[in-house]
């Protein structure tokens, strides 16, 4: 009986196909294209709210090693899911600098530190932040807001 059910396949010239090849390819690329995927999104926080300012334009090309640090309305600072007060920032900033300079082709020199303060936290504490930074040996920076919306005349 199965040898006359072979031959009924093999005349009506239809091939099942095993789809589990085609399956795997598919949820490859899904996971190939969420790692190529530009999370500019990334290092932003729902508690921060950046200022609006008409000068703001998004950068020509990606910054060099950034190191995102968010300033909190109440003035502390946002770092790898961690908070901080400014005044203990020295700590982690001494571990990303042991990073940088243990990586070939990296240092601290290049690297970037790009601070988004919230628009209430008080002026000063950014000062405070980049301070930190300094003594840390951090010499680059770069500040963040919102692009005001121009209005069309």
């Amino acid at each position: 009986m199965p040898k006359q059910k072979e031959r009924v396949r093999a005349r009506s010239g239809f091939a099942e196909g095993d789809m589990t090849p085609m399956i795997d390819m598919t949820f490859q690329l899904i996971a190939f294209f969420m790692v190529l995927i530009n999370f500019t999104e990334a290092d932003q926080h729902e508690r921060i709210r950046l200022p609006t300012s008409e000068l703001a334009q998004p950068p020509d090309a990606p910054l060099e090693d950034a190191i995102t640090l968010q300033l909190t309305k109440e003035g502390t600072i946002l770092l790898g899911g961690e908070e901080f007060a400014i005044e203990r920032l020295g700590v982690p900033l001494r571990r990303e600098r042991e990073v940088l300079e243990a990586t070939p082709g990296k240092s601290v020199g290049r690297a970037t530190i790009v601070i988004r303060a919230d628009m209430r936290a008080k002026a000063g504490r950014v000062q405070e932040v980049i301070q930190e930074c300094q003594k840390t040996g951090f010499e680059r920076f770069a500040l963040r807001a919102k692009q005001a919306e121009r209005r069309s005349s």
